[in-house]
């Protein structure tokens, strides 16, 4: 015998399974005090017979993890519409012609709705931002002291110097032709250094 107390767990567990294999659209619904064959109703909504088949099957094997088994079966023939029985809750497995046909929307109608879907984790607190310090007065940085460092390398030896090229003297200028006058050229005659002492 299934404890009361557990119908709401097993009819959220049997959700969770459909909502699993794309049962759309997922409904549980409290029964209590509307009638007298069950405490909770799961409504899963399929889109065809294959699926209708592996929803069935997601629940079972679901809830018989938990320790709960099916009480009772019902349309294990129907390709449209079967309802499992565990006691207190109702599972209602059905394609939209079955829906239509059964009128199932009229047959719960006024039964409250009950949350079933996990609540999404909380999104953690933003941490406040950092108060933005002062800059520091920066500090003159420390020179290396170059010359201890200096005194402990080896010193390098200077490369030899290499002798210069000596560069040929230039050519002595082309002297440039005297100019012509009337077709003589005149030349000034200077003075010897025999005369002139």
């Amino acid at each position: 015998m299934i404890p009361k107390n557990s119908f709401k767990k097993i009819a959220v567990a049997a959700a969770l399974a459909g909502d699993s294999k794309k049962a759309n659209p997922v409904a549980v619904l409290d029964l209590a005090g509307k009638s007298p064959l069950a405490d909770y109703a799961v409504l899963l909504e399929v889109g065809s017979a294959p699926q209708l088949e592996a929803v069935e099957e997601e629940v079972q094997v679901k809830l018989k993890r938990d320790g709960v088994y099916c009480l009772h079966r019902d349309g294990t023939r129907s390709k449209n519409w079967k309802v499992l029985d565990y006691g207190g809750v109702l599972v209602h497995i059905y394609d939209a012609k079955a829906a239509e046909f059964y009128a199932i929307s009229k047959v719960y109608e006024g039964a409250r709705p009950v949350d079933w879907k996990p609540a999404p984790p909380a999104a953690p607190a933003a941490k406040p931002a950092p108060a933005k310090k002062a800059p520091a007065k920066k500090k003159a940085a420390k020179k290396p002291a170059v010359k201890k460092a200096a005194a402990k390398r080896p010193a390098k030896k200077a490369a030899p110097k290499r002798a210069a090229k000596k560069v040929p003297a230039k050519k002595a200028a082309k002297k440039a032709p005297a100019k012509k006058s009337g077709g003589k050229t005149s030349r000034k005659k200077w003075p010897s250094k025999e005369h002139s002492s």
